[in-house]
């Protein structure tokens, strides 16, 4: 078995951060410590944490169906390049991840390239249609753990809460892209004083609060775990913030998009910034990011959309919402958060929720060998992706904080 010494770094142990040396043995931590053994490859990390491999439970990578996009092994290079080591990838593919062998597919697809370790979500419904349950007990057999219908919400009321009946008692969650299609009707960014001076239809807050509003109470009703995807309001960072002093078993994402850019940023017209939820308001992305770090919600999740330059490259009205965000979104959380709340934030927390034993544990001798190098001051521009599409409006952008080295399973996925 392989042998990586990592040396002169900032290593993020269950005590806090030391100085040490790291010695990883075949797919383990075997030593942490300053005693000068090196083993096998030696990695220089001066300057650099050495922590956990970030976790990212919402990204897309379009296998089967469209991968033309992205596709497994595209996906999994970005993830790789981003400091990731595990990702949870969305049922909304085609066909949609609605049975459980499509879920085994995922797996053994992912497992295959080997870059970062691949998990399905499930899709609630059948198809992602709305109107009847997905085969929750395939999907469960095959080792999936969280569902959701991304791209959609679960509208019929009745339907979601047969689905967290079943879930409940089995530990499942339920992952909610929180809006009210009636609401967002022919919109295309947030309804605000921007899109009234643009004269552009609108996307009022109002649509994700009042399905999240509405899934909370079914949350109540049968004590099933709850996952509000993106967070991008206020009122749903309120609404979460009282479930969870009420003792609620709910859980929130925030975007790095959603934390760092607001809805002036579409007077530009340029469809990469066009996403869902909408970039909000100032008041809401501040919200947000005060939320992230106090807690309210409990982790950053990418939303990694991959799109193909031609689709983007249309009138805003008429390009696909989404952007790509697995390889920048370290250097653009790091500057809000202290050091071990962003491994926290992107890493330890995510693991938790779903149920990733292998990843999110602090560096100590025993744990699993899936570590991020992140040097939190090294600048650098976004010029190329790994991935296969490039919809993003950070490209062409300098950031701060890289990502020095990827390490999965003992092996190095990055560098």
């Amino acid at each position: 078995m392989s042998e990586i010494t990592l040396i002169n770094g900032t290593v993020l142990t269950p005590d806090g951060a030391v100085s040490a040396d790291v010695v990883i043995d075949g797919d383990t931590v075997a030593a942490v410590g300053s005693d000068g053994e090196r083993r096998g490859e030696v990695l220089d990390c001066a300057g650099a944490y050495v922590g956990p491999g970030f976790v990212d439970v919402h990204v897309h990578f379009r296998e089967p169906g469209l991968e033309w996009k992205e596709d497994i092994a595209s996906g999994s290079a970005a993830a790789a390049a981003g400091g990731f080591t595990a990702v949870v990838t969305m049922p909304n593919t085609d066909p949609a991840i609605d049975s459980g062998h499509l879920a085994r597919y995922i797996l053994d697809r992912g497992r295959e390239v080997g870059f970062v370790e691949v998990v399905p979500a499930g899709a609630i419904t059948l198809g992602r249609a709305g109107s009847a349950l997905a085969h929750l007990d395939e999907l469960w057999n095959a080792g999936v753990r969280i569902f959701s219908d991304d791209g959609d919400a679960v509208a019929d009321a009745g339907l979601l809460r047969m689905a967290m009946e079943y879930l409940a008692d089995r530990g499942g969650v339920i992952a909610e892209h929180a809006e009210d299609a009636g609401l967002t009707r022919d919109g295309h960014m947030h309804e605000g004083s921007v899109s009234s001076r643009l004269g552009m239809g609108g996307m009022p807050a109002l649509a994700e609060e009042t399905i999240v509003a509405r899934d909370l109470r079914l949350v109540e009703l049968t004590g099933c775990r709850y996952h509000v995807q993106h967070v991008s309001t206020a009122g749903t960072v309120e609404l979460v913030r009282r479930a969870k002093a009420a003792g609620m078993p709910v859980t929130a994402e925030a975007t790095p998009h959603h934390l760092t850019l607001d809805h002036r940023a579409v007077e530009s017209m340029d469809p990469a910034y066009k996403m869902y939820p909408p970039l909000r308001t100032p008041d809401d992305l501040e919200a947000v990011r005060e939320a992230l770090r106090d807690g309210v919600i409990d982790l950053v999740a990418t939303d990694h959309a991959p799109h193909a330059a031609h689709e983007k490259d249309v009138p805003f009205e008429h390009a696909p919402r989404g952007i790509i965000g697995l390889e920048t979104a370290a250097a653009l959380v790091a500057p809000l958060l202290d050091t071990q709340t962003l491994f926290d934030r992107l890493s330890v927390a995510p693991a938790r929720l779903a149920g990733l034993e292998r990843h999110g544990w602090w560096i100590e001798p025993g744990a699993p060998a899936n570590l991020v190098v992140f040097d939190p001051d090294t600048s650098w521009t976004v010029q190329r992706f790994r991935s296969k599409s490039e919809n993003s409006p950070y490209l062409g952008s300098e950031l701060t904080g890289a990502v020095r080295y990827t390490i999965f399973e003992g092996a190095v996925t990055h560098r």
